[in-house]
């Protein structure tokens, strides 16, 4: 049975801008649990072998649905490139969970045009990077989410910030670039960025988010990962209440990937990724806590 997409969804977004959707799944009239996927840092819905993971998870009988934050750089029209560049240094991680709630009321509002195919007491986060996080405090605070699984996630956002010194420039400047060294940008974050995080320093705290998570969770990292320390993912590991710990041998921080993926066939370290975390999600919810030792 073929595969249907509906790409480029422009959900009304809370902040201004879109929140640009793909919903892929097939028809085959099952009610199906629904896989929600966070792209990370610089990242995209449709980079390198998403569209590749999104096809695999569909065949297993999964409603996929994978989006760009509203302002992460990229725009409805150009949705793999970082056109809007005042977009992107407006963005912050409250936008970011504001965009991810936003997407599950959406998904699960009667009036949504697929929703006899989604399952809606069987919703799944799966987060990458920076998206890790950000799945992981939207996991702990949205009671519908069933499983959360992270791949190559960031355990602490306040350390990704630089020093005393280095935010002081920052201040008076108002602005700090980063080079995209996909496409050699100067990418801009505007020094409200930091206000925001430090406004709201207790809800963004990973650690206390994962600490009370009271879902099965899924912390996948490679041991060859240069951007995100696989400490990182031994730390939520340390954690979370319900932990399954899969770290994969000689892995990079996307598992072999790369942008553009044009080859059908996926990397062994990714492919490896994958089938376990479809293992993970088709497991029974109570199976896997009945199963894991709760932490104290």
């Amino acid at each position: 049975m073929e595969i249907f997409k509906d790409k480029n969804i422009e959900v009304k977004g809370k902040h201004g801008k879109p929140v640009l959707t793909d919903v892929i799944f097939r028809e085959n009239g099952n009610q199906k649990p629904v896989v929600i996927f966070c792209h990370g840092y610089k990242g995209f819905k449709d980079w390198g072998a998403w569209e590749k993971m999104a096809e695999q998870f569909a065949m297993e009988d999964f409603f996929f649905v994978k989006f760009n934050f509203s302002h992460n750089g990229t725009t409805p029209q150009d949705p793999t490139n970082f056109m809007d560049i005042m977009a992107f240094g407006e963005n912050n991680y409250s936008k970011e969970l504001d965009d991810l709630q936003h997407l599950i009321d959406w998904l699960l509002h009667p009036d949504f045009e697929y929703g006899q195919h989604l399952d809606p007491s069987n919703i799944n986060l799966i987060g990458h990077s920076r998206g890790g996080g950000i799945a992981a405090i939207k996991a702990s605070e949205e009671l519908r989410i069933s499983k959360l699984v992270t791949f190559s996630s960031v355990s602490d956002f306040g350390t990704r910030f630089p020093g005393e010194e280095e935010i002081d420039k920052w201040k008076e400047k108002g602005v700090s670039y980063i080079t995209n060294a996909r496409t050699g940008q100067q990418l801009p974050h505007h020094f409200q960025f930091y206000t925001n995080f430090k406004e709201n320093e207790e809800r963004l705290t990973i650690s206390r988010a994962v600490k009370n998570l009271k879902i099965p969770h899924l912390i996948v990292h490679g041991s060859n990962d240069t951007s995100v320390p696989i400490s990182d993912s031994g730390e939520l590991f340390e954690w979370s209440p319900f932990p399954d710990l899969l770290l994969v041998e000689s892995a990079d921080h996307v598992y072999g990937t790369s942008h553009p993926w044009e080859e059908d066939k996926l990397p062994i370290e990714f492919q490896y990724v994958l089938d376990h975390t479809i293992k993970f999600l088709k497991e029974d919810k109570e199976a896997l806590l009945k199963n894991s030792t709760p932490k104290a």
